[in-house]
């Protein structure tokens, strides 16, 4: 199933401590969230990447922005 998310820039802590740029994204069926590091359309694939592996409901969907963020 094809499952959009919404995306979110913004500003989170690397484990040194350091303020880094971040995308989140957040599923639109169950509201589960994933965090990327950077502000790339590479960092929102990877975040639409871990949404699959950690999805709480154990499904398989695919995730897309729904934005078109991951097309940039």
């Amino acid at each position: 199933m094809r499952v959009r998310c919404d995306i979110d820039y913004g500003e989170t802590e690397n484990e040194r401590g350091f303020p880094v740029a971040c995308v989140e994204a957040t599923c639109g069926r169950c509201g589960h969230t994933t965090t990327a590091y950077g502000d790339s359309s590479a960092s929102v694939r990877a975040a639409l990447v871990m949404m699959r592996e950690e999805c709480p409901e154990g499904e398989s969907n695919f995730y897309v922005a729904s934005e078109g963020e991951d097309e940039r």
